[in-house]
């Protein structure tokens, strides 16, 4: 799935050039639609939905026909409720209503900590390896930085950088998002480990789409 432009890519690969061309640092930028499927929360709403049709049945007042017809069809009605709760409720507005903050952050954060791994953030040479990762559904950022930046790199400038980013993301403006955090990380790595001249691309510079 594409989430950017072909223009607003090249300019985040761009940025990554840029700052690493003054840092020992690299820089991984990853974007997801969502961090999971979330198929099971939807499904249980769906069902809770249609266990509460008998009750809603009872209270309402209806005339004698309708009763009839009602009381014949009633797990028909019931069966058909789950069915379209099921679907409309995976519907990603509604879905995001559904699905508790506590989840959709534990699964984003889950899905970064895998990404930091599979894009082999953590074999650098010199343990300098920074994600930057961005899960649109949940509208969930996090930077994600190798044990050689961590020792000296305050976590306040993480905090900031995120808190920017997620504004970005949230007014839909990710790519803008990836410049600015990229930027900024740049300036803090190259404060601490500046470039030495050398072109040692470990990492891909491109945006990674999962």
């Amino acid at each position: 799935m594409t989430f950017l432009s072909d223009k607003e890519k090249h300019s985040i690969s761009a940025a990554i050039d840029l700052a690493e061309s003054n840092t020992r640092g690299e820089f991984v930028t990853v974007i997801a639609q969502a961090a999971d499927d979330y198929l099971y929360i939807p499904t249980l709403w769906a069902a809770l939905v249609a266990l509460l049709v008998p009750g809603v049945i009872n209270l309402l007042d209806w005339n004698m026909l309708a009763w009839e017809f009602v009381d014949e069809h009633a797990y028909a009605i019931q069966v058909l409720t789950f069915f379209v709760c099921a679907l409309g409720f995976r519907w990603t507005p509604i879905k995001r209503l559904l699905i508790p903050k506590a989840v959709q952050y534990q699964r984003a954060h889950r899905l970064a900590q895998e990404q930091f791994f599979t894009q082999n953030l953590h074999a650098t040479q010199e343990r300098t390896g920074v994600l930057l990762f961005v899960s649109i559904t949940e509208h969930y950022v996090e930077i994600i930085a190798d044990r050689g930046i961590n020792d000296v790199v305050a976590d306040d400038i993480w905090d900031h950088t995120v808190a920017e980013f997620i504004q970005h993301v949230k007014a839909g403006q990710v790519a803008e998002g990836f410049l600015q955090a990229v930027a900024t990380c740049g300036d803090a790595l190259a404060e601490h480990f500046p470039g030495s001249g050398e072109s040692r691309n470990e990492l891909p510079n491109h945006l990674i789409e999962i």
